[in-house]
């Protein structure tokens, strides 16, 4: 049997691939995907993962994970899209499509996706709709580029490679220098010693030792349900799980009488679904300016010192184009930044960045990753990027890793650049 066709369609944070996607799956012909024309497809993405759960939730019956004593919504993401397709796989499609398939997975189930994937491949087609260059499986037949709604294809793969180079960027501007000062006496910011964490019996943090100090960068890795999540709500102060630990967070002992504001005012924090959540009318000028005020929006009067420096943040963001536009307007890339220069106006000493580049394109990633570069040769803060993807061009002054096992224990503590 001959190797099908497999195709890869790129895609950025602008495209509209749902009249794409409607119409491939239901058969419509489009040029350049003849072969699948009449052909019966499954589409494997997150919203096929949210409808089943919905369906789950409503008839209170399973569907995909019928052969597991788990429901899917307790699933973990990558237990949630194995699930999927093998469900997909025993219906025995013509071919798949796949929307960015590898978003929101550790390395290990992305590893996992990507070799049945490529087994997959060898009998039914894959039709790829991927906003990362790196997703793209090595069995890629036919190129595309979904370019404002038009579909472009190239005739071959070295002309779609040159085509679609990653970005290079930088930012011009210096990191503007924060009204007042924090200060923190301790040269420590943060400093686990033999901590262990159970919810519920399960372990989930395993004599955890881990010191952050004043201008570090750190890259926290590790699977789904290592204890990441847990350690970084115990910084910042989301979590009861501290008190009782041997845990010292800005020179101070975890219960010795600290509030969760004093830690807070100390931390920049930034994650997605603060964006996703997100609903309310506010320009993007008040939504930097708010950082000042340790909110999200502005609900008081800004001084003109405040207005000042959000000015200067949002020139660095070359967006002063679009500083009196409405936040929600914005594309998920220029939310990103600018949630980004919100947390860090003050210069706060730790600035936490939990997957600030998932579901990102190739360009909106390098840009973040171009920020963040700055922040981190330009300023005294300390950094913690949590991501499941090593992105290219991410150049820390200073760089360590530490990487956590699947049973909450430290894998691995290193410096990337001895």
């Amino acid at each position: 049997m001959d190797q099908p066709k497999n195709y890869a369609i790129l895609i950025d944070n602008k495209s509209q691939t749902k009249t794409l996607v409607s119409d491939l799956l239901k058969g419509i012909p489009i040029h350049g995907f003849e072969k699948l024309n009449n052909k019966n497809g499954l589409l494997f993405s997150r919203s096929e993962i949210e409808r089943f759960m919905n369906e789950e939730e409503r008839h209170g019956t399973k569907i995909i994970t019928k052969d597991s004593p788990q429901s899917l919504k307790s699933m973990s993401s990558g237990e949630q899209k194995k699930a999927l397709l093998a469900h997909l796989l025993a219906q025995k499609p013509d071919f798949l499509v796949l929307i960015n398939p590898y978003d929101n997975l550790d390395v290990a189930t992305q590893d996992y996706l990507r070799e049945k994937l490529l087994s997959t491949s060898r009998s039914t087609p894959l039709v790829q709709v991927v906003s990362r260059l790196d997703d793209i499986l090595s069995i890629t037949t036919d190129f595309f580029r979904l370019d404002r709604g038009e579909l472009v294809l190239y005739s071959n793969a070295n002309a779609f490679w040159k085509a679609n180079k990653r970005p290079t960027v930088q930012f011009s501007e210096t990191i503007p220098p924060p009204i007042e000062a924090i200060t923190v006496n301790s040269a420590e910011l943060v400093n686990f010693k033999n901590v262990s964490v159970s919810f519920d019996g399960r372990q989930v943090l395993d004599n955890v030792n881990w010191t952050i100090k004043k201008g570090e960068f750190w890259q926290l890795i590790g699977p789904n349900g290592s204890g990441k999540t847990t350690m970084l709500s115990m910084i910042t102060g989301d979590s009861h799980k501290g008190y009782g630990q041997d845990l010292t967070l800005f020179g101070q002992k975890k219960g010795s009488g600290e509030s969760v504001w004093n830690l807070k005012e100390k931390i920049g924090y930034f994650t997605p679904a603060m964006t996703d959540k997100f609903n309310g009318y506010h320009t993007l000028e008040n939504m930097v300016i708010s950082g000042i005020y340790d909110s999200v929006g502005l609900y008081k009067k800004a001084s003109d010192q405040a207005k000042r420096l959000a000015g200067s943040w949002v020139k660095l963001l070359h967006l002063q184009d679009k500083r009196k536009k409405q936040f929600h307007e914005l594309t998920p890339g220029e939310k990103r930044l600018v949630m980004t220069a919100r947390a860090m106006i003050k210069h706060p000493p730790l600035l936490i960045l939990d997957e600030p580049t998932a579901g990102l394109d190739d360009e909106n990633a390098a840009l973040f990753v171009s920020l963040v570069n700055k922040i981190a040769q330009e300023s005294d803060t300390a950094i913690i990027f949590v991501s499941h993807r090593t992105e290219i061009g991410l150049e820390p002054q200073f760089d360590y890793i530490l990487e956590m096992n699947p049973t909450g224990s430290i894998g691995k503590a290193s410096t990337r650049n001895p």
